[in-house]
């Protein structure tokens, strides 16, 4: 399974990345993590008919922002996009005009997508989609989901933006690979408005019994540089060892 970093940025695109979309490429499933601007790049790296899953974690600017782009997508085999319970009106909303030109297509309507795209709502409780997972509603402003999913025999965490809460626990544990957001250098308490720092996913990872951690959305303004995401491995490789900072391009091997 081969993992691909389009945006490593939270809040804002940089020069040290775009914001929030991962492309999971497994033998018979893409599964893509968020919508933010990087996901203009997917047509370059989704060669082959496999089906797509789209997951949105939130709907805050940054993790949305590319939905736009799905105009200038050609998939014949069309995009499920789902997101946790109680935020079907948002996308519906979103990706309509005035917005966006509509993610229906209408015969009286030339510039329509020629994607076509399937609206589902995934629950906390497992479901097969056709591979297992499920949205686990999060702490974070506004209501997030992080999602957890199986392929190829490999669980995956994603924790889309949070804080640290119970509810985190049950989206991670015992997970082969945990990616998770990295905002804060040094997150104040008490956290509100709900993101880790390194320590805190690092400490996340050891007591979930994760594997690998990957740290990504790394907060534009606190992580002004690549060489401040080298920095946040180190704090957390000190508590978890298998802990790797993403950057864009990167590609992660599972």
């Amino acid at each position: 399974m081969k993992i691909l970093f389009l945006g490593t940025n939270g809040w804002y695109p940089s020069p040290t990345g775009d914001t929030p979309c991962i492309l999971v490429d497994a033998k018979d499933q893409y599964v893509v993590l968020d919508a933010g601007n990087g996901l203009y790049k997917l047509d370059s790296f989704i060669a082959e008919k496999k089906p797509i899953a789209l997951f949105i974690s939130h709907f805050h600017i940054d993790h949305i922002s590319g939905l736009h782009a799905l105009a200038k997508f050609d998939f014949k085999q069309g995009i499920d996009v789902y997101v946790g319970k109680g935020r079907v009106k948002d996308f519906e909303t979103l990706v309509n005009p005035p917005f966006t030109i509509g993610y229906k297509p209408k015969p009286e309507n030339i510039a329509t997508l020629k994607t076509e795209i399937r609206l589902h709502e995934l629950s906390e409780q497992e479901e097969n989609i056709p591979f297992p997972a499920a949205a686990i509603e999060q702490h974070h402003a506004y209501v997030g989901h992080g999602y957890r999913f199986e392929l190829e025999g490999k669980v995956v965490a994603y924790t889309g933006d949070c804080g640290p809460t119970d509810a985190i626990k049950k989206l991670t544990q015992n997970v082969d690979l945990l990616i998770c957001e990295c905002s804060n250098k040094k997150t104040e308490m008490p956290d509100a408005w709900g993101h880790f720092d390194p320590v805190q996913a690092a400490t996340l990872a050891k007591e979930s019994n994760v594997r690998q951690l990957i740290l990504t959305h790394f907060g534009a303004q606190a992580y002004p540089s690549l060489e401040d995401r080298k920095w946040a491995q180190e704090q957390a490789k000190k508590i978890f060892p298998q802990t790797t900072a993403a950057v864009d391009g990167m590609e992660f091997h599972l």
